[in-house]
């Protein structure tokens, strides 16, 4: 197959998914136990995402600048800072050890 047929195959899949989805009872979907699950869920899906960008760079990790910047927004995130001052932050933190030379 062709990287055009797999990407149309897979579109297709998703969009079948996506409809059989509103063919679920919304009884199913009102219990505690599906809410909890579609919360962890995504929170997991973003939290792999996040992890995924900032240490990978193709097949290896890469440790630069933007992760002690991830840890300092997660850190003032504990600490209920606004959101506007978590970024603010992080970005200060990823152009203070660019700028010195520790990271590109």
């Amino acid at each position: 197959m062709s990287i055009w047929q797999i990407i149309i195959v897979a579109s297709i899949a998703v969009l079948a998914i996506k409809l059989a989805g509103y063919l679920v009872p919304e009884q199913v979907l009102q219990t505690p136990t599906a809410a909890r699950t579609a919360n962890l869920v995504t929170v997991a899906l973003l939290s792999a995402l996040i992890v995924v960008q900032t240490i990978g760079s193709g097949q290896g990790i890469l440790v630069d600048a933007r992760l002690p910047a991830i840890v300092v927004a997660a850190g003032l995130f504990a600490l209920r800072v606004p959101f506007i001052l978590v970024i603010v932050a992080a970005a200060a933190t990823a152009a203070a050890l660019r700028a010195l030379g520790w990271a590109a």
